[in-house]
């Protein structure tokens, strides 16, 4: 199973994710947890992560879009199909998904292109279940700014912000099926408990 997590800068992402791990090692899944850009297994990823990221790098929008692609092609190569071909469940940080939103809407590539582009190198491999961590744009914000350090997609203006947001509303009505959303305005606490609840029921446990 191929499940993937999706939200704005500052969704709690992370954080929720390090207590699925948690949960998952103490039911005894085998599993295994990654994220884009830069998977934590490869150092080619990782590099790509730091070009991508460092907040004083310049890229053309399209350049970033295919760096971001050339990342996920390694990533699928070395880890997600591998992982999956020993049936073990993968859970990544970020997918397909964040190129169409960031990139199509965020940097106004389009959406089109860009699933172009990731259709070619993903091979059309989707994940069977995505989790939306849905936060408001003034918590996103509030929690960004509260950060030490930011890198190159925080630190960008909010009218960026503001279609990121729009992105994902749209991208979750394109994939119904596949998308779970969750309100995450809401304590972390509560959110986990949603995130337990629909990891459960997907994978029978």
């Amino acid at each position: 199973m191929f499940i993937t997590f999706e939200g704005q800068d500052g969704s709690g992402k992370s954080s929720i994710i390090k207590k699925l791990k948690s949960f998952l090692e103490k039911e005894g899944i085998n599993f295994v947890l990654t994220r884009e850009p830069g998977s934590p297994y490869s150092k080619e990823s990782k590099q790509i992560r730091d070009i991508l990221l460092k907040k004083e790098n310049v890229l053309p929008p399209l350049t970033e879009a295919l760096l971001f692609a050339a990342d996920r092609r390694m990533h699928l190569n070395k880890i997600i199909i591998p992982a999956l071909n020993q049936n073990k469940v993968v859970i990544c940080d970020r997918y397909i998904d964040s190129s169409l939103v960031y990139q199509g809407f965020g940097r106004n590539i389009g959406i089109d292109k860009v699933k172009i582009i990731n259709e070619i190198v993903t091979e059309g491999k989707y994940p069977d279940l995505t989790i939306f961590l849905d936060v408001s744009l003034k918590n996103s914000l509030k929690r960004i700014d509260s950060r030490e350090a930011q890198d190159r997609f925080e630190i960008t203006n909010k009218n960026f912000k503001k279609r990121v947001d729009e992105g994902y509303k749209k991208v979750v009505k394109m994939f119904p099926n596949r998308f779970k959303v969750i309100d995450s305005n809401q304590k972390e606490e509560l959110v986990f408990e949603e995130v337990i609840k629909i990891i459960k029921k997907f994978l029978k446990i």
